[in-house]
């Protein structure tokens, strides 16, 4: 039963950060212009993601633009995307894996042993999602971080950490966390010791010499 619960947990953490992964990849806050130091504050906030920069106006209203041609992109973001887009896919493939490997489903309950493979299989796929994921979104704040303490940078194209790339952080740490608990559910084995041998008894003594 404790397998069972902790099997149970760590598909809910995967799911979740799999669902995070995604909301991530379509937001486009994955960098905002920076407004600290010497910038003048403007009417409007830029933001920037994988599919296409926005602006907030000050009233709310938001315009956004999908980037023109694939080509045109700085290769550190095509890999990025293609990183995420990886990731997306390979989270469900560990969603319809791992469900099957579910203690809870009927499918292939003749087989237990193949029933366990399949979940300890979908967490290590959670896992390496989990993974793409996390060095997609660390390669991109790393680009982000070093062009905002880079001194040619321009004061007013710097950039800052947006709210998708935290979401990103938080979702692969659980799609990663998820699938380490679907791993270690897996109850081990146990060692099978060959069966203890009966001594006969000795006959009690009646206390008689015979001769």
């Amino acid at each position: 039963m404790a397998s069972g619960g902790l099997q149970l947990l760590g598909f809910v953490m995967a799911f979740l950060g799999w669902i995070g992964i995604i909301i991530s990849t379509a937001m486009p806050q994955w960098k905002m212009a920076s407004y600290a130091g010497d910038n003048i504050v403007t009417a409007q906030a830029l933001y920037e993601g994988l599919w296409m920069s926005c602006a907030m106006q000050s009233t709310g209203q938001i315009q956004c633009k999908v980037y023109d041609s694939l080509l045109k992109l700085e290769s550190s973001l095509q890999a990025t995307r293609a990183l995420m887009v990886a990731s997306i896919i390979l989270g469900l493939v560990g969603v319809f894996v791992a469900v099957t490997g579910m203690k809870c489903m009927k499918c292939m309950e003749d087989d237990q042993v193949k029933k366990m493979r399949m979940a300890v299989f979908g967490g290590v796929i959670f896992i390496i999602s989990g993974l793409a994921a996390l060095v997609a979104t660390s390669w991109y704040g790393n680009r982000v971080a070093r062009a905002f303490y880079d001194p040619f940078t321009p004061v007013n194209t710097r950039f800052e950490f947006g709210s998708a790339l935290f979401i990103g952080w938080a979702a692969s740490s659980l799609a990663i966390l998820g699938g380490s608990f679907l791993c270690c559910s897996c109850p081990r084995r146990e060692t099978s010791y060959p069966p203890t041998r009966g001594y006969p008894k000795n006959a009690s003594s009646t206390g008689k010499d015979y001769v």
